[in-house]
């Protein structure tokens, strides 16, 4: 089971974390798109450190609306909506729920990464944050199908999220503002299936601890 305080340290580890690569992640972007990844990203996860107190009465779903919500009015650029919808329909699909069994922690990947594909419509092989996410919800299915642990479905997921994340290096970006470098997008590492793979590493550390 995970466990509502699990799901707040996931968020305070993301918060870290995102602020820690705040400059590798705006150099990845500065080399593809408007060098402001690691700023908007940093600065929407500290909005939702600093709300965090007035969602001390919420459950698991409401605190994961409210980061969406959070997220969607506090981060610049296409990352806001992306990441917003993501932790929105993550905490939409586990309504009241306290605590998470891993059937939950699918679901609500899941889901979140649904809204996502919906919300920015691509496909494997974009060079985009989906680039990361695909293939860890398919591992963390698989590992968790196969009985293990969340832990153990976690770390697997995150080592398939990184590869996915460095598979993005050698692609042509198809969609954003990298894709209007054509072939001078190729050879740069995708700076929103970095925060990505950040973000779910973050869930990782949480339910280890």
């Amino acid at each position: 089971m995970l466990t509502r305080a699990q799901i707040i340290a996931w968020l305070e580890n993301a918060a870290e974390a995102l602020h820690q690569n705040k400059g590798y992640l705006t150099d990845l972007d500065a080399a593809i798109g408007d060098a402001d990844h690691g700023s908007n990203m940093d600065r929407g996860f500290q909005s939702v450190i600093h709300k965090m107190p007035e969602w001390e009465a919420a459950d698991i779903g409401g605190i994961l609306k409210s980061v969406g919500m959070t997220l969607m009015s506090s981060v610049g650029g296409a990352s806001g909506p992306l990441y917003g919808t993501f932790f929105l329909r993550s905490g939409m699909a586990m309504d009241t729920r306290q605590e998470l069994s891993n059937e939950d922690l699918l679901k609500m990947l899941s889901a979140g990464v649904e809204g996502v594909l919906q919300r920015g419509r691509a496909v494997l092989g974009d060079k985009t944050m989906y680039d990361a996410l695909a293939p860890a919800l398919e591992t963390l299915g698989t590992s968790l199908g196969n009985g293990d642990e969340a832990v153990t479905a976690l770390e697997q997921a995150v080592s398939a999220a990184e590869d996915g994340m460095l598979a993005t290096i050698p692609m042509q970006a198809r969609k954003g503002r990298a894709s209007y470098l054509g072939e001078r997008s190729i050879g740069h590492q995708d700076p929103g299936a970095t925060s990505s793979y950040l973000i779910l590493k973050a869930l990782l550390d949480a339910v280890a601890a």
